[in-house]
């Protein structure tokens, strides 16, 4: 299926030729992903919701992050207030996260739940590269699995091996995705999107969506994690 949708989407941002208004920004008409993630805050009554959006080739086309607080009768709405320079903006992820998982995966692939205990380390190493290690136990099976990536970061974005780039945005916040969904398609990979909210210096949220080759969505993996 979303083979088919690649394969057909080739006219881009707007599909049928019209023109945008101006200084408007449209997503495609006929997007091959579009993945809502929804966070809600652990301190605070209020959620953040974030949209990856691919255009029909499979390109990364649009963000779109609301950050929402349940009405109080304030007049003043919620605002992003971390506006650091694009190449800070890394920082607060910077160091050793450990916390917990929780996978639940769709009734098509068995609708089953599994946990684990994470360790998340992200850094840069001498030669200036940035290195992630996301070592995981399950707790059913006791079994560990790590997974390395080294990558390069250019202002607010940050390429690893493989494709996968993050996006780093104020307030704490990434969105992690694949930089050309065409790709695993054709490589018959499943991919995933990943979408981090970092409330307070010393804990974070993410949750990951994973897809196979067909678009259809395999699991959501939620994470809770305290900076150590």
């Amino acid at each position: 299926m979303l083979e088919t949708v690649l394969r057909q989407g080739v006219l881009g941002e707007d599909d049928i030729g019209e023109e945008s208004p101006r200084n408007l920004k449209l997503p495609s008409k006929r997007p091959s992903i579009v993945c809502e993630n929804c966070l809600y805050s652990l301190e605070k009554d209020r959620r953040v919701r974030a949209f990856h959006i691919m255009d029909p080739k499979g390109i990364l086309e649009m963000i779109l992050v609301f950050l929402e607080e349940r009405g109080n009768g304030e007049a003043i709405p919620p605002s992003f207030d971390n506006f650091k320079e694009d190449t800070e903006r890394i920082l607060p992820h910077l160091g050793t996260w450990k916390g917990h998982s929780r996978t639940t995966r769709t009734g098509v692939y068995g609708a089953t739940i599994s946990e684990a205990n994470t360790t998340a380390v992200l850094e840069f190493d001498k030669d200036g590269q940035l290195v992630q290690d996301i070592t995981s136990t399950s707790g059913a099976t006791n079994i560990t699995t790590n997974v390395h990536w080294t990558g390069t970061m250019s202002e607010n974005l940050v390429t690893f091996d493989g494709g996968f780039q993050l996006t780093l945005l104020p307030g704490g916040i990434y969105m992690g995705y694949p930089s050309d969904v065409a790709k695993n398609v054709q490589e018959s990979t499943a991919f995933h999107v990943e979408f981090c909210w970092l409330e307070s210096p010393g804990k974070r949220q993410r949750l990951i969506r994973t897809y196979d080759v067909e678009g259809f969505a395999v699991s959501s993996t939620y994470f809770i994690e305290s900076k150590v």
